[in-house]
């Protein structure tokens, strides 16, 4: 009887440990063919850009193609549910970004959770806000702003890009912390809303730098603060809106992610190689063209910055009663 359970636990092991070795060569030849990048959003925009940006990398790196296949709608869901649901092979990526953090409390009826369900690769970049307003609103600062609004309640319109976009959860975030009223105006995109900007018709946004900084060049648009912790490198003379008000940090990041249980070799091998192009020149080039910043993380990290995004923003919406549109 011992001879036979010794026998048993000694297969065991030596298929355990075959498993392991299998498990570790079929990893390291990853990919044997295509792998899908989903993006949530249409082509063209900042997303997009990143998805083709570092499926090209990882194209010339290892060998097989990375394909991009926009899936819009939702505000990201229907690409990040598309994703949790694929075979958890590496063959399906998501690009993540910090729309899927507050998604998980704006949207009550997902039938995945994010944090879950999704397994972070890694990171490429963060993208700053900027506070921009029409040339002919009288306020020059930050604190005139707020006084401005103030001594105005509800009557000066403040675009987004849509409930639950990036602009709007930055309004929301400094209307939280300043107590102004403004009159909230969401357009179906960030296009509509600039045009509008520039047109009068609304007088202050929370736009994206990529969207506002050849305005903010050429005069056209007024800016008065980024909306991260600190100073932009793209936008240097702007001061940061932590500047006025200490507490404030918004900001969009982007990522890779895959669907919970991807092998971890996998996973690793991901990291590593994008990390590889975020210390490349050409690379760092064009993500500074598009006003950002590289992010370098481990998949811990990552995966620690979508935990505390998730929770920041989902005070910021319970307590302003947000709903989807």
């Amino acid at each position: 009887m011992k001879l036979a359970r010794r026998q048993f636990l000694n297969l065991a092991a030596g298929a355990a440990t075959l498993s392991a070795i299998s498990h570790l060569a079929w990893a390291q030849a990853y990919p044997t063919r295509p792998v899908r990048i989903v993006s949530g959003f249409p082509p063209g925009g900042v997303n997009d850009t990143y998805a083709r940006l570092i499926g090209q990398w990882l194209s010339e790196r290892l060998g097989q193609q990375f394909i991009v296949e926009n899936r819009p709608g939702a505000g990201g869901n229907i690409a990040a549910e598309s994703v949790v649901r694929a075979a958890p092979d590496g063959y399906t990526l998501l690009v993540a970004t910090s729309a899927d953090t507050w998604n998980a409390t704006l949207y009550d009826n997902l039938k995945f959770n994010f944090i879950r369900d999704i397994a972070p690769v890694a990171t490429i970049s963060r993208a700053p806000g900027v506070l921009v307003v029409h040339p002919s609103l009288p306020s020059k600062s930050v604190p005139e702003l707020i006084a401005y609004a103030k001594s105005n309640p509800g009557k000066i319109p403040v675009a987004s890009a849509g409930i639950g976009s990036a602009p709007h959860m930055y309004w929301e975030l400094f209307r939280s912390l300043t107590g102004v009223d403004m009159l909230h105006v969401p357009y179906r995109g960030g296009g509509p809303a600039v045009t509008d900007l520039l047109g009068g018709q609304v007088q202050v946004y929370f736009g994206t730098t990529a969207s506002s900084i050849e305005y903010i060049r050429s005069g056209k648009l007024r800016p008065l603060a980024v909306t991260t912790a600190t100073r932009a490198a793209v936008l240097p003379d702007i001061p940061a809106l932590a500047e006025f008000l200490p507490t404030y940090e918004a900001s969009i990041y982007v990522g890779i992610a895959a669907p919970r249980n991807t092998p971890a070799e996998i996973i690793r091998k991901l990291n590593q190689e994008i990390n590889l192009a975020l210390a490349d020149s050409k690379i760092t080039l064009r993500i500074a063209e598009l006003g950002d910043t590289p992010l370098l993380l481990s998949t811990s990290e990552f995966a620690k910055l979508i935990a505390e995004e998730t929770e920041k923003w989902g005070k910021v919406i319970r307590a302003a009663n947000i709903k989807p549109e």
